[in-house]
Formats: structure tokens, C-alpha cells, sequence
């Protein structure tokens, strides 16, 4: 079965939680092919832990797909579980998301909620995967067994603008587990990362905040973009105005998850881990 047979066996109308990344762009664009504009509506939530690049993004796709676009408020730092970071974080915000997303539902009359988790995404530490499940949200990309690769060739052959846009992530995920999430340091992150950008030209970046230090990692291609002592300085310099005293360059280069390493290597204290059936 392929994505188009996917939805015509579902039916119409269906409700696409709408980031406006890769994953989420390919299913929004294959659901309109399957079963018309009027039969989808994209719902994308407002939340300071993305950037806003992220919502110009939607708004873009969107537009391109002539789908109804509904903003939803997310809450989850107004969710005590959520803003004191446990490793299943994201299991309280996806279920946050969820109630927004089955009220919209209930409005059209929707056959089905569907994200765009892909068959690479359940191999790893998904808590919010768990949460749009218990909901009845939906991943045609998963359930068809396509991987992030595949998803990002076809985007590709759907000729979709953000086919080679780098991954997204939420700016919490930054932060440690265990450590409060915070507005400060959300803001902190999205301007720290904007910096990084616009210093070296790096497609992709994480500012990993521990506290008084700034761990950038960058894809490990574009690792030479900084070997440069003025750029360095200016790194430096720009990042301490934020607050950070240290700032360093991770020599790995980016992992998706790289502080999911501290549960595989048990180093995560259990007080921190609020529900063990979500870690690794």
C-alpha cells in the first residue's frame, strides 16, 4: 500500500498535525493528492519551544497546498510534568497537543488524525509518539514503513521547498533532562542558534544548554566552518552576552538526540525519570 491508497482506504476529512517540517510537509501534500484540498486541514501549534522559522514554514506549505490552516495555543509550560524535563517530556506535551487536535476533529467530522512520524522515528526515544497513540493519532509514514530518508526523496520528487531543510526539534530538547524548562532559556537557545547561523552558515544547529555552557554541535560536514579564529571569537563573544561563560564545540558533531545518550548509558538519575516505561 502507498501513501495515496493509504488515505482513500481511510476516507476524508482528515486532520494533519502540521509542523512544517519534511515528515509532516509529505503528508499534508500526499493527503491533498488523495483526497482534495477541502478534505484536509493542517493544524500547526504556537508554542515558544520552536522557532519561529518553523511556523513561517507552515504558513508556506500550507498556502503552496490550499488547506485550511488552524494556530492552536499549546499549553505544556503551563504543565508542571512537563517544565521539570524528565526524560518522557515530550509524552506531556504531544497529549497537551492531542486534546487540541481531537477538538478539531470532533468540529469536521474527521476520519482520522495523522502526524508525520516516520518508520526511523519509533526506532528511538519517542515518549510523544506513546502519546499521540493513547489519542488515536495516527503515522501513515510509519504504518506504510516509510524511513526518513525515503520521506525526504519523495518530498524531493514532490518538489515540496523544505525537501532539504534540516531536521527539527523542539528547543526543550536541548536542555538536559532534570533541568527546568524555562521561557529564559528557550529564548536563550533560539537566539544563541540564530547566532551560529549567521556567523558560519551552518544548515544545522543545536545549542545544547547546560547552564553556564554552550555546547554547539553542527553537522559534522560543516565542522570546518568554524575554524576560523575570528569566528570563534565572535561565537564566543555573541554567546556570553547571553549568559553562557563557556562555549564549546562538540568535536562529534550533531546526533539527533544527543542527550538521549545519558539514558543509555544509565546516567540519568532515577529520581529524574518519572515513568521508566518511556526510557530506553
Amino acid at each position: 500500500m502507498n501513501l495515496i491508497e493509504w488515505y482513500r482506504s481511510v476516507g476524508g476529512p482528515v486532520i494533519v498535525s502540521f509542523s512544517g517540517g519534511v515528515d509532516s510537509s509529505v503528508v499534508l501534500a500526499t493527503a491533498v493528492l488523495a483526497l482534495g484540498s477541502n478534505n484536509v486541514v493542517a493544524v500547526t501549534a504556537l508554542s515558544p519551544t520552536y522557532p519561529e522559522e518553523d511556523f513561517l514554514w507552515a504558513k508556506k506549505i500550507a498556502e503552496i497546498f490550499n488547506v485550511e490552516h488552524i494556530l492552536v495555543e499549546s499549553s505544556e509550560l503551563s504543565d508542571p510534568n512537563f517544565i521539570a524535563n524528565p526524560p518522557n517530556r515530550c509524552y506531556f506535551c504531544k497529549k497537551s497537543l492531542a486534546k487540541e487536535l481531537l477538538k478539531v476533529a470532533e468540529k469536521y467530522n474527521a476520519k482520522a488524525i495523522v502526524d508525520g512520524t516516520n518508520a526511523s522515528d519509533i526506532s528511538s526515544h519517542r515518549p510523544g509518539y506513546l502519546a499521540f497513540r493513547e489519542s488515536g493519532v495516527r503515522s501513515p509514514l510509519a504504518e506504510i514503513g516509510f524511513t526518513k530518508e525515503e520521506a525526504r526523496i519523495l518530498a524531493k520528487a514532490l518538489n515540496l521547498p523544505n525537501w532539504d531543510k534540516p531536521p527539527m526539534a523542539c528547543l526543550a530538547s536541548r536542555i538536559p533532562y532534570g533541568e527546568p524548562i524555562t521561557i529564559e532559556k528557550l529564548n536563550r537557545i533560539a537566539k544563541a542558534e540564530s547566532i551560529v547561523k549567521k556567523l558560519t552558515g551552518v544548515a544545522l544547529v543545536r545549542v545544547r544548554d547546560h547552564g553556564y555552557i554552550a555546547r554547539i554541535e553542527v553537522a559534522r560536514n560543516e565542522r570546518g566552518k568554524f575554524f576560523s579564529e575570528d569566528i570563534m571569537d565572535k561565537i564566543a563573544e555573541e554567546l556570553q552576552k547571553l549568559g553562557y561563560r563557556y562555549v564549546a564545540l562538540d568535536l562529534y558533531g550533531y546526533r539527533s538526540g544527543s542527550l538521549d545518550e545519558l539514558l543509555l548509558k544509565k546516567i540519568i538519575p532515577k529520581e529524574i525519570n518519572r515513568d521508566n516505561r518511556d526510557v530506553i
